[in-house]
């Protein structure tokens, strides 16, 4: 091999050995916590700004508390969400809760009294009601809505990774 293709060669496994060490250090936050995430809006009514401090205009306004929100980035006291429509901007820590709601996707979706599709409709709902995540495995999660609750495919929640496990 010619010294150039040598130089060539290594300058690209170099390039890729930072490109792998990058998406491994983005895994998590500057705050300790795993990018990206879920979390929920606190209160009734939030701004999303255009960038992380009050100083950024306001692109959106939010009036739905409890809506599932994803962490994609963090700055200081700022995290970038997407919201589930792809809708990007930046917001204060303290509008954001921990506490995990997902939204239904679909039609009508039902809540069963077990993780089967067989089990015993608890609950019928549309899509786009938001609910209290409790827990997942597999492929179902118990959800609360509006203090009733029971089981759902994980498909269709957007709030909850396809892998993730929530005990």
């Amino acid at each position: 091999m010619k010294p150039g293709r040598i130089i060539l060669a290594l300058v690209i496994v170099a390039k890729l050995m930072m490109l792998t060490h990058t998406a491994h250090a983005a895994d998590v936050g500057p705050s300790g916590n795993p990018l990206p995430r879920f979390v929920s809006l606190s209160p009734e009514v939030a701004y999303l700004r255009t960038g992380p401090g009050l100083q950024y205009p306001v692109a959106w306004v939010y009036n739905r508390r409890h809506l599932p929100l994803e962490i994609i980035d963090e700055h200081g006291a700022w995290r970038q969400v997407r919201d589930i429509e792809g809708t990007k901007g930046w917001m204060h820590v303290r509008l954001l809760s921990s506490k995990r709601s997902a939204m239904l996707v679909g039609k009508k979706l039902e809540l069963h009294s077990d993780p089967e599709a067989a089990s015993r409709v608890v609950l019928t709902a549309e899509g786009g009601v938001i609910g209290w995540t409790r827990l997942c495995r597999g492929d179902w999660c118990r959800m609360e809505i509006e203090g009733t609750e029971g089981w759902i495919e994980r498909s269709h929640l957007w709030g909850v990774y396809p892998e993730e496990t929530l005990e």
